[in-house]
């Protein structure tokens, strides 16, 4: 029978403790380098002092959150818009000289307003000039009207309910690819989605001018609108809003003429866009439990660039 040094047991008991856990004598150090008598997962009661709830969380405000939401109902009422214009071309209600006009009027005021709103923000940049501005809706406009005949005949031999499946296709993924937050100028993605879909939609057109015609208003819708929305979000809020609201009110209105079906849907749409889900991200906020504590990764606050050079 082996026997033990009653010295070396009292040790013992005074280190680790009775149920091998590690007694009073030897504080626990949260340290790497040192061997201690503890198993590497031990903590000690100081852990959970350092616990962070919801660290940074931003609160949001219900309005605020439909008013911002309001980018992305308006952005839909547009889709409705155009569409609402191309069935009235299909249909022969409006001809394609009557959208040239508008969308040339249009054009005139939103340039106008846009390099009003612009001179407040870009005074200390070099903006670009009304020159360059012209060359450039010269040199669309030229090779938009140039190959109209040849955008008429580009679907003709695709059926058109395939034409309508990848308009509608393609419409949806403008939506979901828009850069709602910083839409100008438009995404890359979402601009060519849109445009895309114009094509399949003008090739449809009884003649090359309302092809001409749609494929304008679609540059004017898609391309353009977008950059002079985000200087009114910027500059004016109050207008902003305002402007939103009364796009959403046309495109029901607009869509309403030629499908009343449609335009219940794009209503209900819009309610739960701009209504119901910021009420259920307002709600469900507080239920968000994020916690912060010693065990995140670390975090360089310092600036290192001095380092690289």
């Amino acid at each position: 029978m082996p026997t033990h040094n009653p010295v070396s047991v009292c040790l013992w008991f005074r280190v680790m403790g009775p149920d091998s856990a590690p007694g009073p004598a030897v504080p626990w150090r949260k340290v790497l380098w040192e061997r201690q008598p503890f198993p590497d997962n031990y903590v000690d009661q100081r852990f959970l002092e350092e616990l962070r709830r919801n660290e940074g969380i931003r609160q949001y405000r219900y309005w605020a959150v439909v008013k911002e939401a309001g980018f992305v109902g308006q952005q839909l009422s547009c889709v409705a818009i155009f569409i609402t214009l191309w069935l009235y071309m299909e249909q022969g209600l409006l001809s394609p000289v009557t959208l040239l006009w508008t969308s040339l009027v249009c054009s005139l005021l939103g340039y106008g307003l846009h390099q009003l709103l612009s001179s407040k923000v870009e005074s200390c940049s070099e903006p670009r000039t009304h020159l360059a501005d012209l060359q450039s809706a010269a040199i669309f406009l030229s090779f938009t009207f140039g190959f109209s005949p040849v955008l008429k005949t580009l679907t003709e031999s695709v059926s058109t309910d395939t034409v309508y499946a990848m308009s509608a296709v393609m419409l949806l993924a403008h939506l979901v690819s828009f850069p709602y937050a910083q839409p100008s100028p438009p995404g890359i993605l979402s601009l060519n989605a849109a445009l895309f879909a114009s094509v399949c939609l003008a090739s449809r057109l009884p003649g090359a001018l309302h092809t001409f015609a749609m494929l304008s208003c679609a540059l004017l819708v898609f391309a353009l609108w977008p950059c002079l929305l985000q200087r009114l979000r910027e500059n004016t809020p109050s207008q902003f809003t305002g402007v939103c609201v009364g796009v959403c009110i046309a495109g029901v209105g607009g869509l309403g003429s030629q499908s009343p079906g449609g335009a219940v849907l794009l209503a209900l749409a819009l309610g739960s866009v701009t209504l119901l889900c910021p009420l259920l991200l307002v709600r469900l906020q507080r239920h968000k439990d994020n916690i912060h504590g010693p065990w995140d990764e670390a975090e360089i606050h310092e600036d290192l660039s001095h380092f690289l050079h």
